[in-house]
């Protein structure tokens, strides 16, 4: 599997799991609280393979910029969630930021 895949894989296990958060109730709910546990632990399987070949600085990167992108998108289509004009810049920002490492950046492993 392209390291690149592992780290998709990554992030959609981590947003998972960080959208879940809410619904466990501080962990008094046990469905989701499992699913929160297994995310987590399968978003750092998936990132530690991904660094055999990736810079930790530079996936690191790419996994919190496109999971604050996905979990604010969870947030906003399921539960609800509003968010204003400059967090949205900040969002824009962090795409930006992300995009220069994965196009321009000698030491993205590409």
């Amino acid at each position: 599997m392209n390291d690149w895949l592992y780290l998709a894989a990554a992030i959609a296990a981590e947003t998972l799991a960080t959208s879940l958060l809410k619904s466990s109730e501080g962990f008094t709910r046990l469905g989701p609280s499992l699913i929160v546990v297994a995310g987590y632990g399968c978003a750092f399987f998936f990132l530690s393979l991904t660094l055999r070949t990736i810079p930790v600085g530079v996936a690191y990167a790419i996994w919190s910029g496109v999971g604050i992108i996905l979990v604010t998108l969870v947030a906003w289509l399921i539960f609800g969630q509003k968010i204003d004009l400059p967090g949205l810049i900040g969002i824009g920002l962090i795409v930006a930021g992300v995009v220069v490492l994965k196009l321009f950046s000698k030491t993205s492993g590409h």
